[in-house]
């Protein structure tokens, strides 16, 4: 009975141990496993995007295109200083432009011209200019201008010289000193003061502009103002200001040196002049229309 008990037990303890083996394996199958995938494990923090090109080391969309970026040294050779830049040449050259040559619609009609033109270097020439009107065949008032000019910057010129008066009364000259140039936003502007004899004096101030409407059809406005220091009834001219004229152009270039042109001027006097000018029963303020040609060469 002892024996038979004893193989009782043991065949009870194999069997237990045999029941509890897969128990074991189906629980460890069972419990949740942690499972890394290998494109789900953590990356390295990635460089934060840097768009402003200052802070990015001074990149530019050029230096991404492949091109060198652009440095001083570039800047310099496109804009250099006018004192160190080297003569163009030493060949003489020279340059006309009748920049108004014009009927007008004034009393019984007339004509107007306004030129002007230089010989000489880069930065030494002698400059001309003229300028004048007839009314009904008669010369109403010219005057010529011969002035040596130098360049002082990359946009402007000082000139000096004399000035001529043929008309209107006797003839007079006058020393003559000024500035001319392209002032910001492409103003074309000449500045000139005069000395006369008797203590005389006057001063000019001229702008003009060219607005590009096409690339042939330009409208050109124009601005001028006279004042002179004392009064010359001889010249019809009273003391301080004295005349203002404007006007507009539209032109057509049909070659960049020939272009036909309308317009409208508007002239206005004041003061002592317009005083003389009523006196002389001449008109104060006329308007005027205007057809020409404008040429250079």
């Amino acid at each position: 009975m002892r024996v038979a008990g004893t193989r009782v037990a043991v065949v009870l303890g194999a069997l237990c141990t045999g029941m509890a083996a897969p128990a074991v394996a189906w629980s460890a199958a069972a419990a949740p496993q942690e499972h890394v995938h290998p494109q789900e494990q953590e990356a390295p923090p990635a460089e934060p995007v840097v768009t402003d090109y200052e802070h990015a080391g001074q990149a530019t969309p050029a230096d991404e295109a492949g091109l060198p970026p652009i440095t001083a040294a570039d800047r310099a050779a496109a804009f250099p200083d006018l004192e160190a830049h080297v003569a163009h040449g030493t060949s003489l050259q020279y340059f006309v432009l009748a920049n108004q040559l014009e009927w007008q619609d004034a009393s019984g009609g007339g004509t107007n011209w306004d030129s002007s033109g230089w010989v000489g270097y880069d930065r030494n020439r002698l400059w001309l200019r003229t300028e004048g009107e007839t009314s009904n065949g008669d010369l109403e008032a010219a005057e010529a201008h011969v002035l040596y000019g130098r360049a002082i910057g990359r946009w402007w010129d000082v000139v000096a010289g004399l000035r001529q008066d043929i008309r209107p009364g006797s003839p007079q000259t006058w020393a003559a000193v000024g500035l001319q140039g392209l002032a910001p936003y492409r103003f074309e502007v000449e500045a000139t003061g005069y000395v006369g004899t008797s203590g005389r004096t006057q001063l000019r101030l001229e702008a003009e502009y060219e607005l590009f409407l096409t690339n042939r059809l330009i409208a050109q406005p124009l601005a001028e103002v006279d004042v002179f220091g004392k009064a010359d009834p001889e010249h019809g001219i009273g003391a301080g200001l004295s005349a203002l004229e404007t006007g507009l152009r539209l032109r057509y270039e049909l070659r960049r040196e020939l272009a036909p042109y309308v317009g409208v001027t508007w002239n206005r006097l004041f003061g002592g002049t317009a005083d003389l000018a009523r006196a002389d029963r001449r008109r104060v303020s006329e308007a005027r229309l205007v057809a020409g040609v404008r040429l250079w060469r």
